[in-house]
């Protein structure tokens, strides 16, 4: 089995990177396209970064492509676009994605939620500890 460090690390080369700090700050932009790439039990578990709109990873081209019938209007290839995920794999390929979809302006968390949790940056829905 692959460490996903062996799929991301030629990628996180060649797409742009935000540290936590950064991406906090662009993401209170308005005009910013937050993208939580999680699957929905990760989210209900952790929660979410304020204004992120969910498209789980496994949908994302089909949501971000405006020539597909399951093109989400929010995702606009003009937009700055913001994404992450729990660690920064899924984003860092997303990223790659998006970029062979037309979209310019694009970045990712890098570490993810956990270098978001590092920075004691917020999250909103969170869930309380069962214990």
């Amino acid at each position: 089995m692959r460490d996903n460090t062996t799929l991301v690390k030629p990628v996180d080369r060649s797409v742009t990177t935000a540290t936590a700090e950064q991406f906090a700050a662009e993401a209170d932009d308005p005009s910013a396209v937050v993208v939580d790439l999680r699957e929905a039990d990760e989210r209900v578990a952790s929660g979410s970064i304020a204004h992120a709109i969910h498209v789980p990873r496994g949908l994302l081209e089909f949501r971000a492509d405006p020539a597909n019938a399951g093109h989400d209007p929010r995702l606009r290839p003009d937009a700055r676009v913001l994404l992450y995920c729990s660690d920064g794999a899924r984003s860092a390929l997303a990223s790659v994605s998006l970029r062979a979809l037309g979209y310019t302006n694009v970045a990712y968390l890098h570490g993810g939620l956990v270098a978001w949790d590092a920075a004691r940056l917020p999250l909103v829905g969170r869930m309380p500890a069962p214990y």
